[in-house]
C-alpha cells in the first residue's frame, strides 16, 4: 500500500489499542443502568435465587422482576435432526449471587441414545445501551446523546463460564442445543444447573426436545442466500493489530466462521478505497492497490483481494465475490500517481470520458486476473443504492469491457435494471412481481430483499423485540425472496461492547455480533428464521412430491400472515409462535 493508505493504517493501530486498553475484550464491565431500580418490586420478590426459564422473544431487563406469567420450571422443544435450537432462562435474586456457574448434562431418551453435552451450551446475556425508534418514522437520522431514550438491553451473549450477579438484578441466559443430525427420532431429557457458594444447593432446570424424523442440511448446503457485509477494518481497530498482519487474519478467523456457520453466502470486498464516503466508525480501505505509471498506464496489486478472498472461501462463503464499487457515494476514486510521487484522487462521473479512462482499463485487468484465479464466474461488481441511469451507464461500461461480467445491486427496484443484475437485493417498500421472480430463478439469478436504518421492523436494532430476526426469513418464504441482505456484520461503534449507539442510525443498525467474537440474541434468531426457512423450502418439496394438498394449504396460509402490514398490529411474536408449531407438526 502507498502513502495515502499509511497514516490511515496507523491510525486504526493505533485507535484500536486505545480500545483495547481501555475495554477489557474478555471480562468488561457494563454501563450504569439509566433506570433506577424499582424497589418497590423487588420488596415483594421472596428471599433466595430464582432460576426459570422464560421466552426468547423478550429482553429482559437489569434490574427489572420478571412477570410471573413469563417463567416456567420447564422448557420443551420440537427440533429436526441437524437442527440447532434454543431459549432463555432467568435467574435473579433480592441478594447478590457471587461467582455464579453454569453447567449443563448430556441429553439422554430412553432408549439410550444421547446429545453430547459437547451440543449443548448455557452462556450468560449480557447487556449493552441502546435507543429507540425516531417517533416521527425514518430512524436514519443524527442521533446527539439524549435525542432519544435510552436504556440498557440485553443482547450480547457471553463466553465466561463464571459471573457475579449483584443484588436486585435479572440475569438472563441463553440456552442452545445443536442436534446431531446422526441422532436418532425421540424424545430427550436433559438439565442445566446453576450454582454459586451464595446458593446452599446447585438449582436444576429440566428440559427436552423431541427430535423429529427430518433433517436440516448442514449450513453449507441452505439455500437461503444471507448476505450480511463483513467489516475486517473493524477487527483490526477493536483488538488493536494492524490491518492484514498475520494477527489480524488469526483474530478474524472465528467472527468469520461464526458467520459462515450461519449460512453466509456473500464476500464483501472491496476494490476502491471508502466507497461508503466515511460514514462508519471505521473506514473501508480498498484491498486493490491502484498506481498510475509515469507513462500514463496503470498497474494494480491485488495481493490483499487475494488474501481475503482465499481465506473466505477456505471458510466455505464463495457464491459471490461482491467488489464495491464503481459508484460511490462521493464518486471519489484514489490512486498512486507516480509522475508526482503522490497519493491523489479522481472525481468522475458515470457517462463521462474521465469516468470510462478511469475504469476500463482496471476492469479488463480485473477481469484477465478473475479469470486467471478461477473466480470470474463467482465476482460481481456490486453497487448500493445508486440511481438507474449511474447503474445503466456503469452496466454499459461492465459489459463492453467484458459481457460476461456479473453485476449486483442492493437498492430500489427497477424492471429495467433486472435481466442484467445477477444478484439482485430491494428494500422491503419494493415490490417485484412473480413472473420476474420466477425467470430470475430459471436463469439461475439471485433476489433478495434487505432492511437498514430506514425500516421500523422488522428490524435487528438492539431494541429490535427478538422474534423480528426470526420473521426476517419467514417474509422472505411468504415473498419469494431467496435470502436477506443487511449492510453490516461488525461495523462496530466507539464501543460496542458498552454501547450500542451511532451517531447516525438506530442502535445496532451497524453490527449484529460483539467482539470476542461474541454471538448476540439478534444473530440466534436471525438463524432461527434461516433455518426456518430451510424447513419451509424441504416441506414445500415433500407437499408437492407427494400430492399432499392440505398439508401445503395449512403451510401457506400460515406464510401469508409474514406481511410488513401485519406488524402495525400484531408482534412478530404473536404471528410467529404459532407459525412454528404448525410448521413442527406437518
Amino acid at each position: 500500500m502507498r502513502a495515502l493508505a499509511i497514516p490511515f493504517l496507523l491510525l486504526l493501530f493505533l485507535t484500536g489499542k486505545v480500545l483495547a486498553q481501555s475495554v477489557d475484550l474478555v471480562s468488561y464491565r457494563e454501563l450504569p443502568d439509566p433506570k433506577p431500580v424499582d424497589k418497590t418490586s423487588w420488596s415483594t420478590i421472596k428471599a433466595g435465587p430464582h432460576f426459570s426459564f422464560t421466552t426468547a422473544d423478550v429482553r429482559y431487563g437489569k434490574h427489572t422482576t420478571p412477570d410471573p406469567s413469563g417463567v416456567q420450571a420447564s422448557w420443551k422443544a420440537n427440533a429436526w435432526k441437524g437442527e440447532k435450537v434454543h431459549t432463555q432462562a432467568l435467574l435473579w435474586s433480592t441478594s447478590a449471587m457471587p461467582q455464579v456457574t453454569l453447567s449443563w448434562s448430556e441429553l439422554k431418551n430412553d432408549k439410550g441414545s444421547i446429545i453430547p453435552a459437547s451440543q449443548v451450551s448455557a452462556r450468560f446475556i449480557r447487556f449493552v445501551m441502546t435507543d429507540g425508534l425516531n417517533p416521527e418514522g425514518n430512524n436514519c437520522d443524527k442521533r446527539p446523546v439524549g435525542k432519544y431514550d435510552s436504556s440498557l438491553v440485553a443482547d450480547p451473549i457471553d463466553f465466561v463460564s463464571v459471573r457475579d450477579v449483584p443484588q436486585q438484578t435479572a440475569q438472563p441466559v441463553w440456552l442452545s442445543v445443536a442436534v446431531p443430525a446422526t441422532a436418532t427420532t425421540g424424545s430427550y431429557a436433559g438439565t442445566l444447573t446453576a450454582t454459586s457458594p451464595s446458593i446452599s444447593k446447585p438449582i436444576v432446570l429440566s428440559y427436552s426436545i423431541d427430535v423429529q424424523h427430518r433433517t436440516l442440511p448442514t449450513p453449507t448446503d441452505w439455500t437461503f442466500h444471507l448476505d450480511l457485509w463483513q467489516n475486517p477494518y473493524s477487527v483490526a481497530r477493536v483488538h488493536g493489530v494492524k490491518v492484514w498482519s498475520r494477527e489480524h487474519m488469526d483474530l478474524m478467523r472465528p467472527y468469520m466462521k461464526m458467520l459462515a456457520d450461519a449460512g453466509q453466502k456473500s464476500i464483501t470486498a472491496t476494490i476502491i478505497n471508502d466507497p461508503w464516503q466515511s460514514q462508519t466508525e471505521d473506514v473501508y480501505g480498498s484491498m486493490v492497490n491502484w498506481t498510475k505509471k509515469k507513462d500514463g498506464t496503470w498497474a494494480y496489486d491485488y495481493t490483499i483481494f487475494d488474501q481475503w478472498v482465499r481465506y473466505m472461501m477456505d471458510l466455505g462463503i464463495d457464491k459471490f465475490i461482491n467488489c464495491y464499487s464503481m459508484i460511490p457515494w462521493n464518486l471519489k476514486f484514489s490512486y498512486y500517481d507516480e509522475a508526482t510521487q503522490r497519493d491523489t484522487f479522481l472525481i468522475a462521473k458515470t457517462g463521462t470520458p474521465e469516468y470510462e479512462a478511469h475504469w476500463r482499463p482496471m476492469l479488463t485487468d480485473f477481469a484477465r486476473h478473475l479469470k486467471q484465479k478461477g473466480w470470474f464466474d463467482k465476482t460481481t461488481i456490486a453497487m448500493d443504492e445508486r440511481p438507474m441511469k449511474a447503474m445503466q451507464q456503469a452496466l454499459a461500461l461492465i459489459k463492453g469491457v467484458d459481457k460476461n461480467f456479473r453485476v449486483s445491486l442492493a437498492g430500489n427496484y427497477h424492471p429495467e435494471l433486472a435481466p442484467d443484475l445477477i444478484n439482485y437485493s430491494v428494500a422491503t417498500n419494493q415490490t417485484i412481481d412473480a413472473p420476474t421472480r420466477q425467470r430470475r430463478q430459471q436463469a439461475g439469478f439471485t433476489t433478495t430483499y434487505y432492511t437498514c436504518c430506514v425500516e421500523r421492523n422488522p428490524n435487528t436494532f438492539t431494541f429490535s423485540p427478538p422474534a423480528e430476526a426470526t420473521f426476517i426469513s419467514w417474509y422472505a418464504a411468504n415473498k419469494g425472496y431467496d435470502g436477506y441482505l443487511r449492510w453490516a456484520y461488525n461495523c462496530w461503534v466507539k464501543d460496542p461492547l458498552l454501547d450500542s449507539r451511532f451517531r447516525t442510525w438506530a442502535a445496532g443498525d451497524t453490527y449484529i455480533v460483539y467482539p470476542g467474537p461474541r454471538t448476540s440474541i439478534r444473530f440466534e434468531r436471525l438463524i432461527e428464521g434461516i433455518q426456518d426457512y430451510e424447513k419451509i423450502r424441504i416441506l414445500r418439496n415433500e407437499f408437492a412430491a407427494k400430492g399432499q394438498i392440505n398439508k401445503a394449504r395449512q403451510l401457506e396460509k400460515a406464510l401469508s400472515h409474514f406481511d410488513i402490514a401485519t406488524l402495525t398490529s400484531r408482534s412478530a411474536a404473536d404471528v410467529l409462535n404459532p407459525a412454528k408449531v404448525l410448521l413442527n407438526s406437518l
